[in-house]
Formats: structure tokens, C-alpha cells, sequence
């Protein structure tokens, strides 16, 4: 499935970048104006600029400079890429031929990533290609000079990914991959690995994919296979002239329809590059002499498109700033509404959880409350039984002192009775014996 780009919705997109960029001389990324008024960058402002693809493949860097130039060409084949990324091969030959795109926009869809870091940081695309549009021999030297920073810093050699040679003579250095059919994007961060950034009036701009972890050191992911879409590279850094060099012939073994193309043929004899005015799709140059220098201010059909633009310009602004206030306001009124369903359900949240907390204090209170009550029962019930068995063992022991009397006092009586009995006997047996005693004596008497 094809992504139907619109032009105008892309301008929109580009103007929208010029117009919200922040202010120059900030310290976030790519937070740089980019409606400079002066009519070249200084060195410093170059450095700056450059900084986050200096480090980059040589055959990489000159793609990029080059497509930098058509900004909204970029945001289009980004877009495109993201919605066909299923697309290889001879299906791509013939997709990226139906394009209307610079051959070096084309070259970069073998590049998502890259194509994202430009389409995302369009005032950092937009102001390097103005550089280059009006300054390549200085953009150029700004990156030999950040390579040499991070030479010196230990930060720039040869691995199994790159290659880095200095050239004795003009002490030149180039990076290439060290696979001709692999290219592997380095991911680095500006402020570190240039050493003491020496401009802090000019932070140089930088650009970290998702999940990257910032370090001193160069890092590199998964290489890129070379693809169809590289045989549209045809430039490549010459430093010596301080320009880029175009052979249409140069990648042509990655696709060999491309000599088919219309583009092939109207730069086979080109000998380096030279912006393409056609493929600016009505972006505006920074300056009126670069805007008369490529066409946009000479003619009348020219100052006639040019004033239709200013006009879909100024409604785009318009546009562009209705949105973002209704974008502002909406986001405020989000905001809000999250910001009081959270608070609500804070409250809510804290009222359950006291109101918890309330029901299980209660509830200890009254398992405790019900627990001494038991207890207390408990002691009374023990209390009640020990008086009990006191009472009735009180009684058990008078009943048996009772009978214990009695049986003594019957005791008592039997044994006076006893006495009694004995006594009366013990008395007649005396009277029997004095009795006796008396009739033997008298009869004694008598004898004699």
C-alpha cells in the first residue's frame, strides 16, 4: 500500500519548522533558529551545524548534504518509506522510478533511520542545506575539522566497521565502510566526542535514536545491506575542490535500470553537483540572492509564484497557528481533566483505604472488646463454680461433723450405759459376796 503524500501538506510541515524553531544559542538539540538574516554562517555556526553527520562514511555524508538542500522531498520520502517498508528489490526499482524526487532523496530510502533524523529535525535539515546551498567548500572544511577534533580526542579509528585514512599530503581524513556493500551509521554524541565543544555560544546540534545511551565513544548498530535505492548515489566528497563529485556510474551495479532513468541521463555528463531548483516543491531560500540565483526572482511567472506562496505561506501560518492554539488548549483541557481524575482518584483511593483501615480497627476493637469480655465470663463462671464446690464441700464437712457428733455423742451414751451396767452388776456381785460372806460366818458362830 502506497502513502499519498500532499505537497501542501508537507509545505506545511516545513513552514511549521521554520516558524516554532527555538531561538539560536540554546543548549537542546537541534534548537537552533534557522531564519538567520545574515547572508553566510560563520565558522563556528557551520561546526555546529555539521556536527551530528561529520563522523559519518564519506559516500553518507554527501547524500545527505545534497538531499539536505530539498527539504520537503525529504518529509515525503520519509513518509513513503514508512508506509512500504515491505517493498524490495524490482518492486522498489520501479516505485523509486515513479518518484519524482533528487536522485540523492532516493539514495537515502536505503536509509530509514537517517531519513527520519532529517524528516523529525526539519530546521536542522533545512538550515545545513542552506549552507551547503550557498557555502559547500566551508561546509566541507567544517567537517574535516570536527574529524580532526575527534581524532585527537581518541575517538576517530579504523574497527570493523570503518575505515579511517589520513591522507599525508593534505592531511586529509576519510571514512569509508569497511564493506563495500555494508554501511554501518555511527551513533555518537556532538558535545563529547569533538572533546571541549569551544564554542558555547554555538552547541553543536545532535540527533540520538530511541534506547541510545549517550557515551565518549563512536557506537555503531546493525550495517546496512546496500540496496536498489543506493544506485542513486552518485556523488561523493572531493575534498581537495571543497565540492561533491557526481559518476552517475558509481553505484550503478545496485541497480542497473537506473540507466533507464530520466535522471541518469540528464547527469551522465555532470561532473560535480549542482542544486536542483525544480526539486525545492516551493520551499524559500534563506535569501533573496540565493532565491534570484536559482530561478524565483527574475521572471514574472516567478514573482508570481513566489507571491502565490507568501499567500499559501501566510494561510499555512495562519492555519498552523489555529491548530497549534486549539492543539494548546485541547492539551490544556487534557491536562486538566487528567489532572483532576487523578486527583479524584487519589481521593477516592485514600477514602477507601482509611475507610478500610476505619472497619478493620473497629473490627480488632471489637474482637479484642468481645475477647476480655470472655474472659471475664471466663473468671466469673470459674469464680461462680470454685464457690460452688467451696459451698457444697462447707456442707459436706458440717454434715459430717454432725454425724460426727452424733455418732460421738451415742458413743458416749453406750459407753456411760455400759458403765452403768457394769457398775450395777459389779455392786451386786459385791452384795452377793458380802451376803455369802455374812450366813458362812454365822454359821461358824454357831458351830461353836
Amino acid at each position: 500500500m502506497q502513502l499519498r503524500v500532499s505537497t501542501r501538506s508537507i509545505l506545511g510541515l516545513v513552514v511549521t519548522a521554520l516558524l516554532f524553531a527555538p531561538a539560536s544559542g540554546t543548549s537542546s538539540a537541534f534548537a537552533q533558529d534557522s531564519t538567520d538574516t545574515a547572508s553566510s554562517f560563520s565558522s563556528e555556526e557551520l561546526e555546529q551545524i555539521v556536527a551530528p553527520i561529520a563522523l559519518y562514511p564519506d559516500s553518507l555524508v554527501s547524500q545527505i548534504l545534497m538531499a539536505s538542500t530539498y527539504p520537503l522531498e525529504v518529509v515525503q520520502a520519509d513518509r513513503w518509506t514508512k508506509s512500504n517498508k515491505e517493498i524490495e528489490g524490482k518492486a522498489l526499482e520501479q516505485a523509486l522510478d515513479k518518484q519524482k524526487w533528487d536522485p540523492s532523496v532516493k539514495s537515502l530510502v536505503n536509509f530509514p533511520d537517517v531519513l527520519n533524523m532529517m524528516s523529525v529535525k526539519l530546521d536542522w535539515t533545512t538550515k545545513l542545506g542552506d549552507a551547503f546551498i550557498g557555502q559547500q567548500a566551508e561546509v566541507l572544511a567544517a567537517v574535516q575539522k570536527l574529524r580532526s577534533k575527534a581524532k585527537e580526542a581518541g575517538n576517530l579509528q579504523s574497527n570493523s566497521q570503518q575505515t579511517v585514512v589520513i591522507e599525508s599530503s593534505t592531511q586529509t581524513i576519510i571514512i569509508e565502510s569497511s564493506s563495500p556493500d555494508v554501511v554501518y551509521v555511527p551513533t555518537y554524541n556532538p558535545v563529547v566526542v569533538y572533546g571541549t565543544w569551544p564554542y558555547p555560544a554555538y552547541p553543536p546540534y545532535y540527533y540520538h535514536p530511541p534506547g541510545y545511551v549517550a557515551t565518549a565513544a563512536i557506537s555503531f548498530g546493525v550495517g546496512v545491506a546496500i540496496g536498489r535505492a543506493w544506485g542513486y548515489a552518485w556523488g561523493d566528497c572531493h575534498w581537495g575542490r571543497g565540492n561533491i563529485d557526481i559518476n552517475v556510474n558509481r553505484n550503478v551495479n545496485f541497480n542497473t535500470n537506473i540507466r533507464n532513468t530520466r535522471e541518469f541521463n540528464s547527469n551522465r555528463t555532470r561532473n560535480n553537483w549542482q542544486h536542483d531548483g525544480s526539486h525545492r516543491r516551493g520551499v524559500s531560500y534563506r535569501d533573496q540572492r540565493t532565491s534570484e540565483r536559482f530561478g524565483r526572482g527574475g521572471s514574472r511567472d516567478a514573482t508570481r509564484a513566489r507571491e502565490n506562496f507568501r499567500g499559501r505561506a501566510d494561510r499555512d501560518r495562519r492555519s498552523l497557528s489555529r491548530d497549534a492554539t486549539g492543539r494548546a488548549g485541547r492539551d490544556r483541557t487534557q491536562r486538566s481533566r487528567d489532572s483532576a481524575g487523578r486527583a479524584g482518584r487519589d481521593r477516592t483511593q485514600r477514602s477507601r483505604d482509611a475507610t478500610g483501615r476505619a472497619g478493620r480497627d473497629r473490627t480488632q476493637r471489637s474482637r479484642d472488646s468481645a475477647g476480655r469480655s470472655t474472659s471475664r465470663d471466663r473468671q466469673g463462671r470459674s469464680g461462680s463454680s470454685a464457690s460452688r464446690r467451696g459451698g457444697r464441700d462447707s456442707a459436706i464437712n458440717r454434715s459430717g461433723s454432725s454425724k460426727s457428733a452424733r455418732d460421738s455423742s451415742r458413743r458416749g451414751s453406750s459407753s456411760r450405759s455400759a458403765s452403768r451396767s457394769k457398775s450395777g452388776r459389779s455392786s451386786k456381785s459385791r452384795s452377793r459376796s458380802s451376803g455369802s460372806r455374812s450366813r458362812g460366818g454365822g454359821g461358824r458362830r454357831g458351830g461353836r
